[in-house]
């Protein structure tokens, strides 16, 4: 006879495992009101944030999928969507068309640095995280040696405007002025006055059928499979490390048209820095949906950016209203992209400490029945 357990069991259950999007809730809540912000104003700017960064974080669930945990190691596919962008820019190419190349262009390159970074991964078995970390800063070395000095010597660049004026290297800050919003504004449309770039929607719910197919597909079960246990998997005739190096390769690839797309809806190309921080909010927005290292869904996606948008939106303003200064805000979100990871890490090792809990719990009502 197995042991029922009562509603404080689930009650508990549910907060265990929901302690994060809970946590941020209840602080929205609580700032929404203190910022002023108006409804159509915090509405219009989540329809464009969600829009625009939605993309970068699905591509972070496949791995998760495989067992590997978050892919930090997505700047890789971040970095060759904006060398993808610069050479696109440098041959004059506008509009739609323009970005749709770079993601043409930019494939090769992130399919390359996705092998690369499932090959190093796999000899690191068991800290995935940490290891696709110190790899995108590996990598992001080569990438600035590329931009700062192979770029007008070795690679010709005849755009001036992108090139430094030594003649070589390019610029700090580039304008994306002739494909700015160009897939945004694709299918223009408004209701009750907010804009919706309902293109850039329809890729990402594309993108959405995708992950839930391929998750049907015989490599879908199979990188479940190898999530949940690599040496079992082994045994049945999975090819693991093949199964991993896939997954880093999809996701690397998807995270380079989502920066594509990241970018076309910013307008600017910080040139240096602009693909460092992408792992660390897209994963942070990830978590707040209440997703964890070893598991992630889409709605997971969709509640995390939402939630970590609202608190970047109304958290500088309810400082400044509340303390008398702008920068709490601006040091509390700072803080929190950061801190969500470790808090998130926390809770889950604290989930699973509480789930072996209850199961020896459950375990030893059984032996007394």
């Amino acid at each position: 006879m197995t042991r029922r357990y009562g509603l404080k069991d689930v009650i508990s259950h549910f907060f265990i495992n929901n302690a994060v999007p809970i946590i941020f809730i209840v602080f929205i809540a609580f700032a929404i009101p203190i910022s002023g912000f108006s409804g159509p104003y915090l509405t219009q700017q989540l329809v464009i944030r969600v829009s625009r960064d939605s993309f970068l974080v699905l591509s972070l669930v496949l791995p998760i999928m495989a067992g590997m945990g978050i892919n930090f190691g997505m700047v890789l596919g971040a970095m060759s969507g904006q060398i993808a962008i610069i050479l696109v820019l440098n041959w004059g190419v506008q509009g739609v068309g323009g970005l749709f190349l770079a993601m043409a262009v930019a494939t090769p390159m992130a399919v390359l640095l996705g092998w690369f970074s499932g090959l190093i991964l796999n000899k690191a078995k068991g800290r995935e995280m940490v290891t696709s970390m110190m790899l995108g800063f590996f990598i992001s070395g080569i990438y600035q040696l590329i931009v700062l000095y192979f770029m007008g010597k070795l690679i010709p660049i005849h755009n001036p405007v992108l090139v430094l004026s030594r003649g070589y290297g390019i610029r700090n800050a580039l304008s994306l002025l002739t494909m700015r919003m160009s897939l945004d504004n694709l299918i223009p449309l408004k209701i009750a006055g907010i804009s919706i770039p309902v293109a850039t929607y329809v890729i990402i719910g594309l993108l959405c059928l995708f992950i839930w197919w391929f998750g049907k597909t015989k490599l879908g079960h199979d990188m479940r499979a190898v999530g949940q246990d690599m040496g079992v998997s082994e045994d049945s005739g999975i090819k693991v490390e093949r199964t991993r190096i896939l997954a880093i390769i999809l996701s690397t690839v998807l995270a380079c048209y989502g920066q594509i797309i990241y970018l076309q809806n910013i307008g600017t190309l910080n040139t240096y820095n602009g693909a460092d921080q992408t792992a660390t909010f897209a994963a942070a927005a990830l978590l707040i949906g209440g997703a964890s290292v070893v598991k992630a869904s889409i709605p997971n996606v969709f509640i995390g950016v939402v939630l970590f948008h609202l608190m970047f939106l109304v958290s500088p303003m309810a400082g400044k209203n509340l303390m008398g200064s702008a920068m709490i805000g601006e040091y509390f979100r700072v803080f929190v992209s950061y801190g969500v990871i470790a808090l998130a890490l926390a809770l889950y090792a604290w989930k699973r400490l509480k789930e072996r809990e209850r199961a020896r719990r459950s375990l030893r009502g059984t032996k007394e029945s």
